[in-house]
């Protein structure tokens, strides 16, 4: 069984999947804190002199003047303006991700040349593929223009 198990962790595709994992784990702290501390703050300034983070409905009937003051008494609260950050860092690494993928798949494009010449033709009457440099269908006979 052990042996099976150190067969399945060293398989290609499970330490390629760690290695994503784990720099996808970095890349999120990195995004993470670009949108709090970088792109929110210029957002609340826009709107009015605003720190998303701190923005709460407070659910007991005690008036609590901050997010912090609420969780240091134990206050049930909805943290609406953690959802809003958590909103722009799922946008933000969406479309990272998108322009990735993107640019891989363009460069695997190019990586892989032009697309082969084709081999087959269609025979316009009984819609067979015939092979390209026939004068007649093999399945209709009928006669095909030379290619």
């Amino acid at each position: 069984m052990l042996k099976d198990f150190r067969a399945f962790v060293l398989r290609g595709n499970v330490l390629d999947m760690a290695v994503g994992i784990i720099i996808g784990a970095a890349f999120g702290k990195i995004v993470s804190s670009l949108v709090s501390d970088v792109l929110m703050p210029p957002i609340g300034l826009i709107v009015g002199k605003v720190n998303f983070s701190h923005l709460f409905v407070n659910l007991s009937e005690t008036t609590y003047p901050t997010l912090e003051a609420a969780k240091a008494a134990g206050a049930p609260t909805l943290n609406y303006g953690m959802f809003i950050n958590s909103v722009v860092d799922f946008l933000i690494v969406a479309a990272v991700i998108f322009f990735l993928v993107k640019q891989f798949a363009r460069l695997q494009r190019q990586e892989a040349g032009p697309p082969p010449a084709p081999t087959n033709k269609t025979c316009p009457h009984c819609i067979s593929a015939v092979p390209i440099k026939a004068t007649r269908c093999p399945q209709c006979t009928s006669e095909l223009k030379a290619a």
